[in-house]
């Protein structure tokens, strides 16, 4: 095994205070003042290929005040709630979602490695079948 492997590297996100339309919006204007300021091409939001539309999802992913940490592969949504409220709205897209009745204070280490044992028999085919 590499030392410098990512798979190594586990990253606990909490969002306090977070919303992902928000983050979303303010990364839309930041966007389109770098597009007033001439340092992003017009194009990279209306040429409609596929380079242009990673291109634009990479700028948005980059903008967002997520953007220093990786995209997740587990959402767990605590107090038996079965929606992500507004939560990492982006980044979301190819994350699994485990949802506990457990209430987030008493979320302990037994639930967690429900949910991490859950995670593991899932099949990962990021929007393939």
């Amino acid at each position: 095994d590499d030392d410098d492997d990512d798979d190594d590297i586990l990253t606990i996100c909490l969002a306090i205070n977070y919303g992902g339309r928000a983050d979303i919006l303010q990364a839309t204007q930041k966007i389109l003042q770098s597009i007033l300021e001439g340092e992003v091409p017009p194009e990279t939001l209306t040429d409609n290929n596929n380079t242009a539309t990673e291109d634009y999802e990479r700028l948005l992913s980059q903008n967002l005040w997520t953007s220093p940490l990786p995209d997740p592969d587990l959402i767990i949504r605590t107090g038996g709630e079965y929606r992500l409220s507004n939560f990492l709205l982006w980044n979301a897209a190819y994350a699994e979602l485990f949802f506990s009745e457990v209430l987030w204070p008493d979320f302990d280490g037994e639930a967690l490695g429900e949910a991490l044992a859950w995670y593991g028999g899932r099949v990962r085919r990021f929007g393939g079948r």
